[in-house]
């Protein structure tokens, strides 16, 4: 065995997911989008918000969201950046929001997009170990930032520090979706450059009618589309299925793997493509 990589579901070696922040009218429209092309979104929310009387109505989320497929996440309380808090303010700000979305909408959330600046910059004592540890503790798995481009289109070495691929009106968009389309899985490739990818888009979906240029959203969705070998996930999908690959279990000699976790899991071992069940062990060639 030379080369062993993760395949997404059905054996997929690309993934797209999209997350947008702040919870408000516009979401609805950008959901019913996302759903209409086979897309999934995660949506930020900001707790404190539900308390004014302009706030899309918990329905709006529901049916328009929840109900698609798509993920809710925290997006803080009072929208106050972690890497400026000391560490009992994010703590309080992070929890207070997911207690408050978690009751109102009767789901589990273990998700997060950092809000303002984030982790951008760190005062006040905070650090990025200290933001880590409390999210790991309030059982927040993973946490989008807001830096720079990911249009290397990696996995994240660290959940806590998830950069995306770019902000919707990056002006390199158009140029990053035809290089991840146009990505060489082949054989004829060097094996070590077969490593799965991901788009991950991201924004507030009232930019779009702000700027009058939803055009963005449905141009992205018309071309990827078109790509049969994409995975349509939430961050959270995301997420757990890649952790799930992770638990796999090889023998020393890497000629057996069991599977411990209840997805079904993709692999490809120097291009043989397999596909190993909830709790069964299979040889590999």
């Amino acid at each position: 065995m030379r080369y062993k990589f993760l395949r997404f579901p059905g054996g997929k070696s690309k993934a797209v997911t999209l997350s947008y922040d702040d919870g408000v009218f516009e979401d609805f429209k950008l959901a019913d989008i996302l759903t209409s092309y086979g897309f999934k979104g995660t949506f930020n929310l900001v707790g404190s918000t539900f308390k004014k009387d302009n706030i899309p109505p918990d329905e709006g989320f529901k049916t328009h969201i929840l109900e698609k497929g798509h993920e809710i996440a925290v997006h803080g309380y009072f929208h106050r950046p972690e890497g400026t808090l000391r560490p009992i303010e994010g703590i309080r700000d992070v929890l207070d929001c997911r207690l408050d979305l978690e009751k109102r909408f009767d789901t589990i959330i273990r998700g997060m997009a950092y809000p303002d600046s984030g982790i951008l910059r760190f005062l006040n004592n905070a650090s990025y170990e200290s933001v880590k540890g409390y999210l790991s503790d309030l059982d927040i798995v993973y946490a989008r930032t807001a830096c720079g481009d990911n249009n290397l289109f990696m996995l994240p070495n660290d959940w806590h520090c998830w950069t995306p691929t770019a902000h919707h009106k990056n002006p390199k968009l158009a140029e990053y979706v035809e290089e991840f389309m146009n990505i060489d899985f082949s054989e004829k490739r060097y094996g070590s450059f077969r490593y799965p990818r991901l788009f991950y888009l991201w924004g507030h979906s009232y930019e779009f009618e702000r700027e009058n240029n939803w055009e963005i959203i449905y141009d992205f969705c018309e071309k990827l589309s078109a790509d049969k070998d994409i995975w349509c996930a939430t961050n959270m999908e995301i997420y757990e299925y890649v952790t799930a690959y992770n638990s796999l279990v090889f023998s020393a000699n890497e000629k057996k793997v069991y599977n411990p976790t209840l997805f079904d899991i993709w692999f490809d071992v120097d291009g043989t493509l397999y596909k190993i069940a909830p709790g069964e062990t299979i040889n590999i060639e």
